[in-house]
């Protein structure tokens, strides 16, 4: 099955209404050039200060796993962005999902609405899929026992998707800016609110909501000492009905070293977990391996 220019554009629209978290087709509104820094030595934290180039900071540091691969900093110092394995000859690809509420949706998770899809992560658990789960701070507060049982899992990772979901860079799908002070305090909290709801394999990895970035938000970004992670693979899966639309659109577009964005919030993308029913078998009868984006940054 063929997706239909008519069809790409219908999907690039709704993920607009996501607020721009990774949903839209091509380059994310508003987002800078990537910049590819050279892999940073990875180390246990006790082995390199946090001050050394490509090391996490205290923040992420705290639970992370002993050896995580990070990206040397870019020009001047900018937070380096990662968008797809440098080794692009092995079979290996990275399915993200972005764990997405923000700060203001507490009310709407009160009356029922479900920001959580524990059932992909049951699927993704069954399959044997290791994946990385860009979160919120927000989203770990609302559900710390789905956070633990993630951020525990060998599974998976968690790396950072802010505490508010709000932009670092504006214009950004509507979303509110924070300025550089507000936007590296959010990155903090939600490091914070991940230890306290008492995951541990969090990476010092960072999504920018709505994928949207520029110098000024790398630069804010980059006393966190963190490594933005992008995209080469947009699923579709924000607010689609049709599982077997998001699969294909996945399919056509992993190559080896793939990063895949998709989406862990059932309200905002319900067919994700029927998707990837789809996606995983077809791509392993391919040759495709499953890896963390830890593994593939290393590659």
């Amino acid at each position: 099955m063929t997706l239909s220019v008519r069809k790409v554009a219908a999907v690039a629209a709704l993920g607009a209404v996501l607020t721009g978290c990774g949903g839209g087709s091509g380059a994310p509104q508003g987002a800078g050039r990537a910049r590819m820094g050279t892999p940073a030595a990875s180390g246990s934290a006790s082995a390199a200060p946090s001050s050394a180039p490509g090391a996490p900071s205290a923040s992420p540091q705290a639970g992370t796993p002993a050896l995580v691969p990070t990206l040397a900093p870019g020009p001047n110092g900018l937070t380096p962005v990662f968008e797809r394995a440098r080794q692009r000859t092995e079979k290996t690809v990275a399915l993200t999902f972005d764990a997405d509420m923000t700060s203001d949706q507490g009310p709407r998770a009160a009356s029922g609405e479900r920001f959580d899809n524990p059932e992909l992560i049951a699927t993704l658990r069954r399959l044997k899929v290791p994946s990385t789960v860009f979160m919120t701070g927000r989203w770990a507060e609302e559900y710390p026992d789905q956070a633990k049982a993630i951020g525990t899992d060998p599974n998976f990772e968690i790396a950072n998707h802010s505490y508010s979901h709000h932009a670092f860079k504006s214009p950004c799908y509507g979303l509110p800016a924070l300025d550089a002070p507000a936007a590296r305090a959010d990155v903090d909290r939600a490091f914070a609110a991940f230890k306290k709801a008492g995951a541990v394999n969090t990476v010092p990895y960072f999504r920018f909501p709505g994928g949207c970035y520029d110098d000024g938000a790398l630069r804010a970004l980059a006393p966190a000492k963190v490594t933005a992670v992008q995209w080469d693979v947009v699923s579709g899966d924000a607010f689609a009905k049709d599982p077997d639309a998001v699969a294909e659109q996945v399919l056509a577009g992993v190559k080896p070293g793939s990063v895949v964005v998709m989406h862990c919030t059932h309200s905002a993308a319900p067919v994700t977990e029927q998707a990837v029913e789809k996606i995983v078998p077809d791509l392993r009868k391919r040759g495709f391996r499953f890896v963390k984006v830890s593994e593939l940054m290393g590659k």
